[in-house]
């Protein structure tokens, strides 16, 4: 299966459809990331919540972003703190890439951040126009997986003309 998806498409088939059936792992990069929230079981919930579900599962999660999230998402995330050791996250100013790879086997890519406007979890009014990929193909996953991998390993870092802003580059290099 390849398809190609846009807007609300993504929240329907990413976010809600195939994310909280998570098995073994998930791994999300993006560029921009904020307070997401969206629908579980017929209330408006954070996104985080839906992680911290996976978490409990003992799915084990990735998450690459270009810069710290906004206070909204911060104080949404100190109501989840299985998060804070169950979710494993490197921030690299570089990330410009969005990205979801959920157990191996599904790979999202397109120009959508996981925020609310991105994702197209917003009214139709409010939400942006995005587009990407949805696919099982085992090539182009092994490929959405290998750019995460060789990101989240540091491949990039010694060369990276940015290391003076990344916070994991001391980390990542150890």
């Amino acid at each position: 299966m390849l398809e190609f998806i846009t807007d609300r498409e993504i929240y329907e088939k990413v976010i809600c459809g195939r994310i909280p059936k998570t098995k073994k792992f998930l791994w999300l990069a993006t560029a921009d990331l904020k307070d997401l929230h969206v629908d579980k079981r017929g209330k408006r919930v954070p996104f985080l919540e839906v992680l911290s579900d996976l978490v409990a599962k003992h799915v084990e999660i990735r998450l690459l972003h270009a810069k710290e999230p906004g206070s909204a998402f911060r104080g949404d995330f100190d109501r989840y703190p299985n998060l804070i050791n169950g979710m494993e996250r490197i921030l690299c100013p570089r990330i410009h890439l969005k990205s979801a790879i959920i157990d191996g086997e599904f790979g999202y890519t397109g120009s959508a951040n996981l925020t609310g406007a991105g994702m197209g979890a917003k009214t139709a009014g409010r939400r942006n126009f995005e587009a990407g990929i949805i696919t099982d193909d085992k090539e182009i996953v092994g490929g959405i997986m290998k750019q995460f991998d060789d990101i989240w390993r540091g491949e990039h870092c010694r060369e990276c003309k940015r290391k003076k802003f990344c916070a994991d580059y001391k980390d990542i290099l150890k």
